[in-house]
Formats: C-alpha cells, sequence, structure tokens
C-alpha cells in the first residue's frame, strides 16, 4: 500500500536570517559529475545564506560527497566543510599562476589528487590481472576515506535531523541500491561506494556484496522522492551539472564530450515518466471524490483507493551552464579556476531562484508536479 501525507514545513538554519516557508519538505538532489559538482557548492551556500536547510538530501557520486558533508554537520559547520574539501580537491598550480587545463588534466590522471585518489600502479602495468572487483581499479580511494573521516560525523549524519540517501550500483548483479539513513546508519563505504566510478575507482563491499557508482545506473536520482513512502509535499531542488545544450558536435573532441553530457544528463524521458506516475496517483484520488460512503467502506475499495495521493512536487531544476572552454576532460578539472566559475555559477543561479520564488505558484490540480526552469538572461 502506497501511503501519502500531505504537509507544510519550513527548515531554517537558526545562524541565518529567515526565509518565507517553502511549500513543503525542502529536499537537495544531487547529480554525479567529479569536478562538476563544485557547482554544488554554490547551490548550497545561496540556500544556506538565505536560511533555507534541506530536510533531505539524495546524491549520487561527487553528489553524494557533497550530501554527506551537508548532513554530517551542524548547520553552522556545513558550508565550512563543503569549502574544505574542495580547498583539498583543488589541482596544485606547482607554481604557475596560469597553467594550461591539459597539463593540469594530465597531472591529475598522471598523480591523482592528494585527499581523494592515487594511482594503482599494479593495474596500469596489467590490467588483466585478476585481483578482484576491490582491486581492479585504475585508482586506489585510501585518501578519500581520510578526508571524508575528517570532515563528515557520522553520528550527526545518522541522527535523524536530515536525511541522506545515496545511490550505488551492484558491481555483481546490477541491482541499483539507495541506501538512507532513514532506515539504516549509513557510514564512510555507502559514500565511498556511490563514488567508486568504474574503471578508475575500485568497488566497495557492503553486507558482502560490491558496489559501484550509482550515477552509471541513474546519475540524477529524483526517483528516490517521487516513489518514497510515505509521499510529502515536497520543493525539490535538483542540481544537474551535465548540460547539453542542443548544440551539434564538429570535431572527435566535440563528439567525446557529447557523448559524455547525454550519457550523465538527466534523462528528460525519466523525468516524463515520474510525472505521468503521479498524475495517476492525483486521477485516483479524484475518482474516489465520486464514490458514495459505502462503497469506499469496502476494503477492497479503500486499497485500491490508497494509490492515490494529493502531494505536490515543485522540481527546481538547476542546471550547471556551460563555461567557453570546456571539453571532455572537464569532470576532472579540479583547477582553482574550474572550481571557482562553478561555484560561481551555482551561487548566481540559485539567487535567482530564491527571487522568482516559483513554488509560490498553484500546481495543477492533477498534474501534481511543477518544473520549473530559469528564464534565459
Amino acid at each position: 500500500m502506497l501511503q501519502c501525507i500531505v504537509e507544510v514545513s519550513l527548515s531554517i538554519n537558526p545562524a541565518c536570517p529567515p526565509s518565507p516557508a517553502l511549500p513543503g519538505q525542502i529536499v537537495l538532489v544531487l547529480q554525479g559529475g567529479g569536478a562538476l559538482g563544485a557547482y554544488q557548492l554554490g547551490v548550497y551556500q545561496a540556500l544556506h545564506e538565505a536560511g533555507v536547510e534541506p530536510d533531505w538530501v539524495i546524491g549520487t557520486s561527487i553528489g553524494a560527497i557533497n550530501g554527506a558533508i551537508i548532513a554530517g554537520n551542524p548547520p553552522e559547520r556545513r558550508l565550512d566543510q563543503l569549502r574544505e574539501f574542495w580547498q583539498r580537491m583543488e589541482r596544485n598550480s606547482f607554481g604557475f599562476t596560469a597553467m594550461p587545463r591539459v597539463l593540469a588534466n594530465a597531472i591529475t590522471l598522471g598523480q591523482g589528487i592528494p585527499a581523494f585518489f592515487e594511482p594503482n600502479l599494479a593495474s596500469w602495468w596489467n590490467p588483466d590481472a585478476h585481483v578482484g572487483v576491490e582491486h581492479a581499479s585504475f585508482y586506489l580511494t585510501t585518501p578519500l576515506r581520510n578526508t571524508l573521516e575528517e570532515l563528515v560525523d557520522f553520528d550527526v549524519l545518522n541522527d535523524k535531523r536530515m536525511r541522506l540517501t545515496v545511490g550505488a550500483v551492484n558491481a555483481r548483479n546490477g541491482a541499483m541500491r539507495y541506501f538512507d539513513s532513514r532506515n539504516e546508519p549509513l557510514c564512510v563505504e555507502h559514500v565511498m561506494a556511490s563514488g567508486a566510478l568504474p574503471p578508475a575507482f575500485p568497488a566497495i563491499r557492503i553486507d558482502g556484496e560490491p558496489y559501484w557508482d550509482g550515477g552509471i545506473y541513474s546519475n540524477t536520482p529524483i526517483e528516490a522522492v517521487l516513489d518514497d513512502e510515505p509521499r510529502r509535499k515536497s520543493v525539490i531542488f535538483s542540481v544537474q551539472v551535465w548540460n547539453p545544450d542542443g548544440s551539434e558536435p564538429e570535431s572527435v573532441l566535440d563528439v567525446l564530450d557529447k557523448q559524455k553530457e547525454i550519457q550523465y544528463a538527466s534523462r528528460a524521458s525519466n523525468i516524463e515518466q515520474q510525472r505521468k506516475l503521479h498524475r495517476l496517483r492525483h486521477v485516483i484520488r479524484e475518482l474516489t471524490d465520486y464514490l458514495d460512503a459505502d462503497t469506499l467502506a469496502l476494503p477492497e475499495v479503500r486499497e485500491l483507493a490508497s494509490w492515490g495521493c494529493g502531494t505536490d512536487m515543485h522540481v527546481v531544476s538547476l542546471r550547471a551552464p556551460r563555461l567557453g572552454n570546456e571539453d571532455h576532460t572537464k569532470d576532472i578539472d579540479f583547477s582553482p579556476a574550474g572550481i571557482g566559475a562553478r561555484w560561481q555559477a551555482g551561487y548566481d543561479d540559485t539567487q535567482r531562484f530564491l527571487k522568482l520564488r516559483p513554488w509560490d505558484q498553484p500546481v495543477d490540480l492533477i498534474e501534481g508536479i511543477a518544473i520549473h526552469e530559469l528564464p534565459e538572461h
């Protein structure tokens, strides 16, 4: 039986000025995308400064890492800990004030990032060696474990004040799984599993099963909100760091870039399917209004009517802009300039949405879901 709760809530950071109430629980959905996740830092900073804190964070890959830092710290420390993480991610310029991006990315590929990953040289020399799924990778993520243990307080994360959900895919059978702090305690392995992108990073074993980055199955896990039980009225900030802009690729490098954008971007078909499902829930609810009390009292009718729902969902679509000099390696562009530009873009876009307040608009009674996008400048 599906359950549905209609409610109005407001999350406020006591250190920030109050923000006018948002109509429902506040959900932050964070896509995977490596260095592109700096955009999410800007989104959270703008929300935090406006006094809006999420009730629930859902993340995949770098989104799971950012989400764990948010959920795993008290409100007054969240932004500082996020900044600390991204400062550690910055690729050292080795004294150059403007190192070419190609050279910086080559150094990242060859040497890793000290606070994130390091080369697994054994796999480079013999990639056919049968070393097991937990060692079959080009890099090791032991540095990331140390970083997360320093920046995330898992006692705070599991105290249920904020809900965290991270997505990972089973490396044995390909099944997607969402690990949810509402249902079970989460630890560093859950976050690392969500970011274990093969073949770069090794699988992480949880309860005897190996898990990889959930982004290879569903990189924008908004379905976790719309399929949740009990379902609640929500304002969902869907933060997308991949942006297929509609232009045609004209070179092999353009093709590599476009292929990656399409592979990891939010699927319009998935969102549309979720809209149709939620519309059907609303239709069922409306149909029950035409039934008399005696009919509604029948057990079989009550069971059917329980599939109806009256919750409204506002999906605030935040899509990172494409930077003018990007290419297919942008997700490993951990340069200070790249991180700073994406951080600023996320901050600016979220501030525009906070001023527009599209969630104040009524939602169609039958549709139940409103998708809001920023107007063109």
